[in-house]
C-alpha cells in the first residue's frame, strides 16, 4: 500500500486528507482488474441509501477506472439483502452500512477483492471472504484526524458539563451554572485511559497532552515502547478501568472485541469516571451502560457510536442530561470528500496488486 499510496500523493497533490489512502485503493483495484483475463470486469461501488450520497461523490473511481472495468453504484437500504448485481460483480467497493456475510460471500464465485471504504472491517465476514480465497482490504488512516478530533471535543465537552451548561442558559438558569461545576475537579491531572492504542488513540493522546492528563493504555497487542512514545502507561485492562477518570474505547467491531465493556467493567470504574466511545457500538453491551448510567456506577458518556444504529426513539440514553450523543459522524469532514478537480485527475498508471490474509484488526 504504501507504493499506491505515493503514486496518489504524486497525481493528487496536496489533498492528503483522508480520501489519501482512498486514492490507494483505487490505484489497488486498477491493478488488480489490469490481470483480468476478460476485457472489462465488474467492479461495484455499494452504499447504503441512507447516507444520501450524491451519485458523483460515490462514484469517485469512474474517471480513474474508466477503459478497465465495468463500474456501477448501486444503493441499499441497511439491512437489505445483496442483489445478483453485487454477487456477481469481480470487484466491490464498499461504503459503510451494507452488510457483506458469509452466505452472500458464498454466492460471489466471481468476486477476487472486497475493499472496506474506511477503517473497520465489521460490515464483511472476513473469515468467509478468506476461505472463499477473496482479498478484503481496507483504508486504515480514513479519518484518523477527524475522529481524533471528534473523541477529544466529547471528552472537554462530558468534563465540562458542556451541553447542560448551554441548557441552563437557554432556560435562564443563569445563576445554577457555576455552582453545578463547583462540584468537579479541574481537568489538569486527571487520567484518560484508551482502550486499544490504534491511529486514532494515539492521535488522542497527542491532542490530550497538552492538557495534562496522566494516561494509560490496554493494548496487549501493540508493544509497550509505542505507548511510552506518546507518554501513555500500559496497564491491565482492570487497572485502566479503576484508574482512569476518563475512559475512552477505540476497539474495532471485531469477534474478539464485542462486548469488550460488560456490566462487571463498568462497575469497576469510578463513581465520577466519564466513558466515551467513538470505536464501534459493538464493542459495549449497551443495557449494561445503560444500567450503569442509571444507577450512577459512572457519572456520564459521550458516544458517537451505539449498538444499534440509528438510535431508537425509545432508547433511554436519549433522555439522559449527563450523556451526549452524535451519530456516527466522528469520520466526517470536508476532506472526507474531495474536490471536483481532484476527482477528475488522469488515471493511475500503476497501483499496488491487492493482497492481504483479510486478518481481523486486533481489539
Amino acid at each position: 500500500m504504501k507504493a499506491a499510496r505515493a503514486k496518489a500523493r504524486n497525481l493528487y497533490g496536496d489533498f492528503t486528507g483522508g480520501r489519501l489512502d482512498f486514492y490507494a485503493s483505487v490505484a489497488s483495484v486498477y491493478s488488480m482488474v489490469k490481470a483480468f483475463p476478460m476485457s472489462l470486469p465488474s467492479v461495484i461501488i455499494l452504499c447504503p441509501k441512507e447516507f444520501k450520497f450524491t451519485d458523483a461523490t460515490a462514484s469517485i473511481e469512474t474517471p480513474h477506472l474508466a477503459g478497465v472495468a465495468n463500474l456501477q453504484t448501486v444503493w441499499l437500504d441497511f439491512g437489505a439483502p445483496l442483489p445478483d448485481t453485487v454477487l456477481d460483480c469481480h470487484a466491490l467497493i464498499l461504503w459503510h452500512g451494507p452488510q457483506v456475510n458469509a452466505e452472500a460471500i458464498a454466492r460471489m464465485k466471481n468476486c477476487r477483492a472486497i475493499i472496506r471504504n474506511g477503517v473497520g472491517f465489521d460490515t464483511v465476514d472476513c473469515a468467509a471472504a478468506a476461505r472463499a480465497g477473496i482479498a478484503v482490504c481496507n483504508v486504515p488512516d480514513y479519518g484518523t484526524e477527524e475522529v481524533a478530533d471528534h473523541a477529544m471535543t466529547l471528552i472537554l465537552a462530558s468534563w465540562r458539563r458542556l451541553v447542560v451548561q448551554d441548557q441552563m442558559v437557554r432556560k435562564g438558569e443563569w445563576a445554577k451554572a457555576r455552582p453545578m461545576l463547583y462540584q468537579f475537579p479541574r481537568l489538569m491531572g486527571m487520567t484518560l485511559g484508551f482502550i486499544s492504542f490504534g491511529h486514532v488513540a494515539r492521535a488522542v493522546a497527542r491532542r490530550a497532552a497538552p492538557f495534562g492528563f496522566q494516561m494509560l493504555a490496554y493494548d496487549p497487542y501493540i508493544e509497550e515502547l509505542v505507548m511510552s512514545d506518546y507518554g501513555v502507561q500500559p496497564v491491565s485492562y482492570g487497572e485502566l478501568l479503576e484508574r482512569s477518570d476518563i475512559v475512552s474505547m477505540h476497539a474495532p467491531g471485531t469477534k474478539d472485541a464485542h462486548h469488550l465493556m460488560k456490566e462487571q467493567h463498568f462497575r469497576k470504574m469510578k463513581k465520577t469516571a466519564l466513558f466515551v466511545n467513538t470505536g464501534r457500538g459493538s464493542t459495549v453491551d449497551e443495557p449494561a451502560m445503560i444500567k450503569a448510567l442509571q444507577e450512577g456506577w459512572i457519572a456520564g458518556a459521550g458516544l458517537d457510536v451505539l449498538e444499534t444504529e440509528p438510535v431508537g426513539h425509545n432508547n433511554p440514553l436519549l433522555g439522559m442530561d449527563n450523556v451526549i450523543l452524535t451519530a456516527h459522524v466522528a469520520s466526517a469532514s470536508s476532506r472526507s470528500v474531495p474536490p471536483p478537480s481532484a476527482r477528475m485527475r488522469a488515471p493511475p498508471h500503476a497501483g499496488h496488486r491487492v493482497s492481504g490474509s483479510a486478518a481481523l484488526p486486533h481489539p
